[in-house]
């Protein structure tokens, strides 16, 4: 099992790196719109 997940990080890197900046950025964008009524 760790095997097949070890091999499938080693298959998908690219689009791994790509998900991970879009998870990051959507986070980014909650807290912002989440901090928003407190600035206004």
């Amino acid at each position: 099992m760790a095997q097949e997940i070890k091999s499938a990080i080693a298959r998908s890197r690219s689009t791994l790196l790509s998900d991970i900046g879009g998870v990051a950025s959507l986070v980014v964008l909650l807290f912002a719109s989440l901090s928003l009524p407190g600035l206004l």
